[in-house]
């Protein structure tokens, strides 16, 4: 299969492109700047500059190959909903050259489901969810479906750990190490899933290969780790205290990332284990930060 990769230069697209090239496919990687180009080639992907604001360019890949999943994302934690905006017109984009082929369509989500509980793949795009940005762009996924287009959503959780992480989890270093303290919201009882981006990228070339049309995948390794668990492995292995911050006091902590420091996101992949015969090889949240790279500078 020749497949179209948005964002393949990315943390986690540059992960689904070694892992669908490793099974013997052919990607097609979109690229936006010479030094993604070079990524790309690099890794033994052929290039196709444009970005998502170019939409002929986003038409042209999709024509152009057998499947696409589609992982970039203007991750502008300012306004998000442009950002959102942006990801509907891609799809949009792409959908129409891909409607009538059967070919599969697998779009990145979020949990766009309801914090304080368990979410499943049933659970429908909820507009009020922590990443509600993502709504329309996961409706409109589905919808393809009944347009002939073999398409899929992919939902990710807060943390997409491993090696080269460039998320959450390493923000969270950052103010812990400049803090001289890791900090919990009250008392760290919140939770969020995870899971490593090896075990996110087999699934993304599992929906490619196997996925029916117009189903919801989740991408869940640890269902739900205590927000304190983390801060506590953060704070070992930065050798700083673990403090308590009041709900109130979260943004003047954590700033923009207050919110997502108190989240509860929990949910979990039973349903797409066994659609697919995914399962999770790769370390959980915890162990993963216990390996020490998290922790690593650079002089």
């Amino acid at each position: 299969m020749r497949v179209f990769v948005t964002g393949a230069s990315g943390f986690i697209g540059s992960a689904v492109t070694r892992e669908l090239l490793g099974a013997g496919h052919e990607v097609l990687g979109l690229a936006r700047s010479d030094r993604s180009a070079e990524a790309v080639k690099a890794a033994g992907a052929e290039v196709h500059r444009g970005d998502l604001d170019d939409l002929d360019s986003l038409r042209r890949g999709a024509e152009a190959a057998d499947g696409v999943a589609h992982l970039a994302f203007i991750h502008d934690f300012t306004n998000l909903s442009a950002s959102g905006e942006a990801d509907l017109r891609a799809i949009e984009a792409m959908g129409e050259v891909l409607a009538g082929t059967g070919k599969p369509l697998v779009v990145t989500s979020g949990l766009l489901t309801a914090p304080g509980r368990v979410g499943t793949e049933e659970d429908p795009a909820d507009p009020d969810s922590p990443a509600k940005h993502r709504h329309a762009s996961e409706l409109a996924t589905l919808a393809l479906a009944e347009r002939g287009v073999s398409s899929s959503v992919l939902r990710l959780p807060p943390s997409v750990h491993g090696e080269g992480d460039y998320g959450f989890v390493p923000m969270f270093i950052d103010f812990a190490r400049e803090k001289g303290v890791s900090a919990v919201v009250g008392e760290g009882a919140n939770h969020w899933a995870a899971v490593h981006r090896l075990d996110a990228a087999r699934l993304f070339r599992l929906a490619l290969e196997q996925a029916p049309a117009g189903v919801r995948l989740h991408a869940i390794g640890d269902e739900g780790v205590p927000f304190r668990e983390i801060a506590e492995t953060i704070g070992r292995g930065l050798g700083v205290p673990v403090t308590k911050v009041a709900a109130e006091n979260a943004t003047d902590h954590f700033g923009w990332l207050g919110r997502f420091a108190s989240i509860d996101m929990r949910a979990s992949a039973t349903l797409t284990r066994k659609l697919l015969g995914w399962q999770p090889e790769h370390p959980a949240l915890i162990p993963d930060l216990e390996a020490g790279h998290y922790f690593r500078t650079t002089t």
